[in-house]
């Protein structure tokens, strides 16, 4: 069939675009993303098929009068494609039904088997393809199509299809080479060199680079360079950097931009990958650089290297319609996974499920982290498809933290009076307090305010987002290691990972050892200060209904009740080896049976492996599993009520005229602009903040499209950051449920 005569879209023929799948198909091989000859033959065929069904004339009519689709007279194209493929021209009926798979569920507008075996669909498909030499298909056929959804060369084909179509059709190149990596690294060195002639990349880095083929698991203390030695391990191939927090990936990003590719061509090198991505480059954007085009290759997965939460990537394993085209991307990557310990339970079970399944498809991992337990590692080697890691720990003799323990709650008349005995001696007095819910920072802050401490702060999730922002710059400038400086910096679990920043003195709740000594890490960050008295002080006692018990609680009853136990003899300093050893000796898979955490991973890991293809639509996931809602404060609203509602008024206006491709952009991205003008005032807050009792705390809707709104809550604001109305005011709120970030 001559696919030049008919039209894929208003300004491409099917022969074009289809063309333009084949040249994508063959970048992705010649880059050796493509590990087989076979699956690239069979999606070869995908590509080639895939669009044929839009041959049919009322596509075409559709194409020319830019009508829009109508069911009672039009079949989806994906659906008629699959009629066009012979079964005769296949030497293996399973390669036939392979490739028909991926052709016939390449778009999801409708049941594409169930449309197929409708009688009424029938005819039309029929009358449809009535001009065209088309297939049989019978219903062995769609039989083994329905069985074939979880073959292994069946997903790749298809997520390569995917892969090629969307890049085709979004006019996007569909992977940039990565070429760049490793001369960056060896950059990097050389200017280090500058400064200092013995400097080299160390034990740890070395070991990244020399097991690049392998997956690997590295634990090593805070301070030892695991951003640069990911970088190693992931080398001149594709690689995705997963971290926990949006602070700490916006850092790595712009190390990576600046220190290692010294702002030269970003916008084919390296890409950022969480939810507020767009608005970042927004933000941070050079005169030259195209934001859309940047966003648009960066959300295609087209980039070499990628900085990138959890979610953005480990969706997949819900396999939804589509999940295809991220399993087949990662089968050709390197992940790595930093801060492994600072996932709960069911994000813990969907990693752990999707790392083996990447590693089952072809993809590298790394585990790149201060802490690791025991039954993490367990976890990797057992169950189904388990994995091989080539293990090593790197500590050495330095000696960071003098701890000093507590049997007792966290307690500001000490945190008082060691500010004070500081500044009397005038030694560096820089003081973080690490609490394990905002309600308690919160109660911590006050307390030390009535002392009139000087240059006191706070930090935590509950700020709108422009003054967390703000904060966030703050701690990280105050918290260098060579300022010398003098202040309280209050905050919670935000700091535990990837932040860089040190201390001179920590004072903490306990929460889980893991935790703790993570939070350590933010004291003494580079052990360049003396140890001789304690710089580290542990709070063992915290707030009974914090404890897991039923539904109730969040931090694990068991897993508490083992740190507290390995804490309460440690007195004095505590060397890396220390931590590790107590990690190893009270973390284990015997001592977490029976645990709150073990019963949940169990359970959402035996519900993730059991879900179906398809079972789920992309729109219902919630890979974190957090109910929260971003409202803006009644009082922030007030303050800003006049800027808020003209932005909100100008999202609204709509756009009469026809715009091209350059335009409908610059439009998008005012409209994005202007929609996070309003959510910078914005703060996350849980269900039990602004619903209780069968009463509701929102007072006005603030529009920022059809569907989209953001709620103005009554509620406290001040600067403690959000407060829910307490139970005095509105009765029935339950107390359980603090914000531990």
């Amino acid at each position: 069939m001559d696919l030049s005569l008919y039209k894929a879209k208003p300004d491409k023929t099917i022969r074009e675009h289809t063309d333009e799948l084949l040249k994508n198909l063959d970048i992705l091989q010649k880059l050796n993303y493509v590990k087989s000859q076979y699956i690239y033959e069979l999606t070869k065929i995908a590509c080639e098929y895939h669009d044929y069904g839009k041959v049919n004339r009322e596509f075409q009519k559709r194409i020319v009068s830019n009508t829009k689709f109508d069911e009672n007279a039009e079949v989806a194209h994906n659906v008629l494609s699959l009629y066009f493929i012979d079964k005769n021209e296949f030497e293996n009926i399973e390669d036939y039904y392979k490739v028909g798979f991926a052709v016939l569920n390449h778009h999801n507008y409708c049941d594409n088997l169930g449309t197929i075996e409708n009688q009424q669909c029938k005819e039309l498909i029929k009358s449809l393809l009535s001009d065209f030499k088309v297939n049989t298909i019978k219903r062995s056929t769609t039989t083994n199509l329905k069985k074939i959804t979880k073959n292994y060369d069946a997903i790749l084909i298809k997520g390569f299809l995917h892969k090629c179509d969307y890049s085709a059709s979004g006019d996007i190149p569909v992977e940039y080479e990565n070429d760049f990596l490793n001369q960056g690294l060896d950059n990097l060195l050389k200017k280090w060199k500058v400064e200092n002639d013995d400097a080299n990349w160390n034990e740890l880095q070395q070991f990244c680079r020399e097991n690049t083929n392998k997956n690997i698991v590295v634990v090593a203390q805070t301070g030892m360079g695991k951003t640069e030695a990911g970088l190693h391990w992931i080398g001149n191939n594709k690689g995705f950097f997963i971290l926990p927090l949006k602070t700490a990936i916006n850092s790595i990003y712009e190390r990576i931009k600046e220190d290692i590719l010294e702002e030269n061509d970003i916008k084919t090198k390296l890409a950022l990958l969480h939810s507020d991505s767009l608005s970042y480059y927004s933000s941070n954007k050079n005169e030259e650089m195209d934001i859309m085009d940047y966003y648009n290759q960066s959300r295609k997965l087209s980039m070499p290297l990628n900085i990138s939460t959890l979610d953005q990537l480990f969706d997949f394993v819900f396999k939804y319609q589509g999940y295809e085209l991220k399993l087949a991307t990662l089968s050709y990557s390197k992940i790595v996974i930093d801060e492994i310990q600072m996932y709960g339970a069911d994000l813990l079970a969907y990693l752990i499920y999707g790392i083996k399944t990447i590693n089952k498809f072809g993809g590298k991992v790394a585990i790149l982290t201060a802490t690791l337990a025991p039954f993490i590692k367990d976890k990797f080697k057992g169950g189904e498809n388990p994995i091989e890691f080539e293990e090593k720990t790197f500590i050495n003799d330095m000696k960071r933290h003098n701890v000093k323990i507590y049997d007792s709650q966290i307690d500001a008349d000490l945190i008082y009076s060691k500010f004070e005995e500081n500044k009397i001696k005038g030694i560096s007095n820089k003081i973080l307090v690490v609490c394990n819910t905002v309600k308690k920072a919160q109660q911590i802050y006050k307390e030390l305010l009535k002392r009139k401490v000087s240059n006191l702060n706070i930090l935590h999730s509950k700020f709108i987002k422009c003054e967390r922002a703000d904060k966030e710059s703050k701690i990280l400038k105050f918290g260098k290691t060579k300022n010398i400086g003098t202040g309280i910096w209050i905050s919670t679990q935000i700091v535990e990972a990837s932040l860089d920043i040190d201390f001179d003195y920590l004072f903490t709740e306990l929460s889980d050892i893991s935790g703790l000594f993570q939070r350590l890490g933010r004291c003494n960050r580079k052990g360049e200060k003396s140890v001789d008295e304690p710089n580290c002080f542990v709070f063992l006692s915290i707030d009974n209904n914090l404890l897991t018990n039923g539904d109730k609680g969040f931090i694990d009853s068991k897993i508490y009740s083992l740190s507290k136990d390995a804490m309460k003899d440690v007195n004095g300093v505590l060397t890396e080896k220390d931590k590790v050893n107590i990690i190893n000796k009270y973390l284990t898979t015997e001592n977490l049976k029976g645990s709150d955490y073990e019963f949940k991973y169990s359970k959402f890991s035996k519900w993730i492996g059991e879900i179906e293809p398809y079972e789920i639509d992309k729109e219902d996931i919630n890979l974190r599993n957090i109910i929260s809602y971003d409202v803006i404060p009644k009082q922030v609203y007030e303050e800003h009520q006049h800027e808020i509602d003209e932005n909100s008024r100008k999202l609204l206006k709509t756009v009469t005229k026809k715009l091209d491709k350059a335009e409908l952009d610059k439009v998008k991205l005012e409209k994005i602009n202007l929609k996070e003008e309003i959510k910078k005032y914005t703060v996350p807050v849980g269900r039990y903040d602004i619903y209780f009792n069968g009463k509701s705390a929102i007072i006005k809707k603030i529009q920022l499209s059809k569907n989209e709104f953001i709620n103005v809550v009554d509620c406290k604001y001040n600067e403690l950051g959000f407060i829910r109305l307490t139970s005095e005011e509105v009765t029935g709120i339950e107390e359980n449920f603090d914000n531990f970030l």
